[in-house]
C-alpha cells in the first residue's frame, strides 16, 4: 500500500524529473527506499516525480482489530502522527555525488560539484585520505549506513517521550537522521562536547539595538575577482580556468580553480551548522570554456566572495584565510588543507567557540521571533520565484520581440524614404534622408534593447539565485534551534544547564538572522539602485538617438 507523508518544507522543481511540493502538502509516495537523498512519489496535482527526503514526514498506519459482540474480530485503521522519518538533506541543486570510502562504507560528498576531480595540482595524494566526520546544513557531511536502525511503534515511542519528559534525564531523540542530531546540536545540548578551544577561534554575540548580533568585524576587507585565464597542463592535455584573487588586505594575487571554490564551500558547511553559507554558481559538464559561461560563473563569484568577505564569522575563519592567502607554495597548500579537514570545531564543537551576552534570551522571545522568520523566507522565496519569471520574460521580449519590432518599424521608415527618392525633387532630398536616418535610429534601439538585459535585469536575477541558495540554507539551521527549544520544554527538571546551552545555540541562530536581514538590505538595495540607473542611462540614450533623428528634419539638403 502507498505511503503517505506530510511536507514540511517548500520545494520548488528545477530540474527534470523532479516535482514540486508545498509546506504542510500530502503527498503520496511510491516506496520508501531512497535514491541518493530523494524519494519518488506523486504530489497532490497529480504530477509524478522526485523531491527531496529530508523534506517530508511519513505518515504511518497503525491497523489493530477490534471485537465486535458477534466476537467476529474486524480491522480498525488508527492514522498515527508523522513519524518523523527525517533523512539526509540534499541540497538545492541536486548536485551531491555518492562515493565509495577506502574503508568500504559509503558517504557522501558534501561538495557542490567541481571541474575536475582531486587528483592533481594542491592535492593531497596520500592514501589516508581524511573524511569529515561532521555534520553541517545543507548539504549534509556524515557516514550513510546501508540500513536504517528498527523502529520502535507508536506505543512505544510515546512511552518512550513520557518518560523522557518525567525523569531527570534528558532523553536522546528517537530519529538519529534528523538534523538537530546530525548537525551537533542535540550532543552539544547534553554536554558532550568537548574540545580546546584558542582565543583566536572564539566568536563573539553581542547585543546589538534589534537583538543578537556577530560581533563587528573590526578589520574588514574586500577580495576581487580578475577574469579567469585558461591555463592548460600535461602537456596541453588537460585545460582549465584560473580565477586571480586579490584581498585588499594583502594586496597579493593568488590564483584559484573552481575546485577550490568548491573544496573550501564543503568546508564552510561542516564547520558553521547555524551559519547560512552562500552556494557557489552552478558547475556545467560541457560548455566550461564557452564565453558566456565563463562570465556568469565570474559573476557569481563574485556576488559569492562578496557574502563571505563581508560575514564577520566566515571572513575570519582560518580555512577561508588560508584559501585567499597561500600562494604557489604546494607543500604550505597541503599542510593548510590537512589542518581544515582535521578540524576539531566542527559539529557539536563548534558551539563550544560561541561567546554570548550575559543576559540570557527569553526563549519564549526567541521562539517567537524564529516562527516569524520562516513565515518570512517562506514568503520572500514565493516572490523570488515571481520576479525571476517576470524579468526572465521581460529580458526575453527585449532581446527578441523588441528588438525585432524596432527594427521592422525602422525598415519600413528606410523603405519610405526609397520610395520617396523617386520622386527626385531636390526639395525633398533633405526630407528623404532624415527619414532614412529615423529608420536607422529605429535600428539601432532595436540594438539597445537586446543588450540592455545584461545591464539591468541580468544581475537582479544572478542576485536572486545567491538569496535563493541561503533560503535553502535556514531550514536546517532553524531546526537545530528549534530541537534544542524542545529539549528544554520536555525536561523542566534539566533547565538550568540545557538553558544555557539552548541560549547559546539560540543566539547564534538569531545572529546570523540578522547577518542574513543586514545583507539582504545593503544588497537590494544597491542593486535596485544599479537597475534603475542603467534605466534611466539607457532610456537617456534612446531620447539621444531619437534627439539627433529629429535634428535632421532641420536641414534642407
Amino acid at each position: 500500500m502507498a505511503l503517505k507523508a506530510k511536507v514540511l518544507y517548500d520545494f520548488h522543481a528545477e530540474n527534470p524529473g523532479e516535482i514540486s511540493i508545498a509546506e504542510n502538502e500530502l503527498v503520496t509516495l511510491f516506496s520508501e527506499e531512497e535514491l541518493e537523498g530523494w524519494l519518488e512519489g506523486e504530489n497532490s496535482r497529480g504530477e509524478v516525480g522526485l523531491f527531496p527526503a529530508s523534506y517530508i514526514d511519513i505518515i504511518r498506519d497503525q491497523i489493530t482489530f477490534s471485537t465486535s459482540n458477534n466476537g467476529v474480530s474486524s480491522p480498525k485503521t488508527i492514522t498515527q502522527s508523522p513519524s518523523h522519518r527525517s533523512y539526509a538533506s540534499p541540497d538545492s541543486q541536486s548536485q551531491r555525488k555518492f562515493k565509495v570510502g577506502s574503508g568500504g562504507g559509503s558517504s557522501f560528498n558534501t561538495s557542490q560539484g567541481s571541474d575536475d576531480d582531486w587528483d592533481d595540482d594542491w592535492d593531497d595524494s596520500s592514501p589516508a585520505q581524511y573524511e569529515p566526520q561532521g555534520l553541517g546544513t545543507t548539504p549534509p557531511l556524515y557516514p550513510v549506513t546501508t540500513s536504517l536502525p528498527g523502529r520502535a511503534s507508536g506505543q512505544q515511542q510515546q512511552q518512550q517521550q513520557q518518560q523522557a519528559k518525567s525523569s531527570a534525564t534528558v532523553g536522546r531523540n528517537l530519529n538519529r537522521f534528523s538534523t538537530f542530531v546530525k548537525s551537533g546540536g542535540e550532543a552539544f545540548l547534553l554536554g558532550e562536547a568537548s574540545a580546546f578551544v584558542k582565543d583566536g577561534d572564539r566568536i563573539c554575540v553581542v547585543m546589538g539595538k534589534y537583538g543578537p548580533e556577530w560581533q563587528e568585524d573590526p578589520y574588514p576587507f574586500t577580495c576581487t575577482i580578475d577574469d579567469p585565464t585558461k591555463q592548460t597542463k600535461f602537456k596541453g592535455m588537460k585545460s582549465y580556468m584560473s580565477y586571480g584573487l586579490t584581498p585588499t588586505h594583502t594586496n597579493v594575487q593568488v590564483n584559484r580553480r573552481y575546485k577550490h571554490f568548491d573544496w573550501l564551500y564543503a568546508r564552510l558547511v561542516e564547520r558553521f551548522p547555524v551559519i547560512s553559507v552562500p552556494h557557489l554558481p552552478e558547475k556545467q559538464a560541457t560548455g566550461r570554456f564557452e564565453e558566456d559561461f565563463i562570465s556568469k560563473r565570474r559573476k557569481g563569484l563574485i556576488w559569492w566572495m562578496n557574502h563571505m568577505t563581508s560575514h564577520p564569522v566566515l571572513a575570519h575563519c582560518d580555512v577561508f584565510q588560508h584559501f585567499l592567502t597561500c600562494g604557489a607554495d604546494e607543500k604550505a597548500w597541503k599542510m593548510g588543507k590537512r589542518k581544515a579537514e582535521r578540524d576539531d570545531l566542527v559539529g557539536a564543537n563548534f558551539f563550544l567557540t560561541i561567546s554570548t551576552p550575559v543576559v540570557p534570551l527569553d526563549l519564549q522571545e526567541v521562539e517567537s521571533k524564529i516562527e516569524g522568520f520562516k513565515s518570512f523566507t517562506k514568503k520572500m522565496d514565493e516572490n523570488i520565484v515571481v520576479v525571476n519569471t517576470s524579468i526572465n520574460e521581460f529580458a526575453r521580449k527585449q532581446i527578441t520581440g523588441f528588438k525585432k519590432e524596432y527594427q521592422k518599424v525602422g525598415q519600413s521608415f528606410k523603405h519610405l524614404a526609397q520610395a520617396f527618392e523617386l520622386d527626385q525633387q531636390v526639395y525633398s532630398v533633405g526630407l528623404n534622408k532624415a527619414i532614412s536616418y529615423t529608420g536607422e535610429a529605429y535600428e539601432v534601439i532595436g540594438e539597445y534593447f537586446a543588450e540592455q538585459p545584461r545591464q539591468d535585469l541580468e544581475p537582479i536575477s544572478d542576485l536572486l539565485d545567491l538569496y535563493r541558495g541561503h533560503l535553502s540554507n535556514f531550514p536546517d539551521i532553524i531546526h537545530v534551534q528549534k530541537g534544542a527549544l524542545t529539549k528544554v520544554k520536555d525536561c523542566p527538571k534539566q533547565e538550568g544547564e540545557l538553558h544555557d546551552r539552548c541560549n547559546i545555540i539560540s543566539c547564534a541562530t538569531l545572529a546570523e538572522i540578522q547577518q542574513f536581514h543586514r545583507t539582504r538590505v545593503r544588497d537590494f538595495r544597491l542593486q535596485m539602485q544599479h537597475h534603475l540607473r542603467q534605466q534611466i542611462s539607457f532610456f537617456q540614450k534612446i531620447t539621444a538617438k531619437l534627439e539627433d533623428a529629429l535634428q535632421k528634419y532641420d536641414n534642407d539638403q
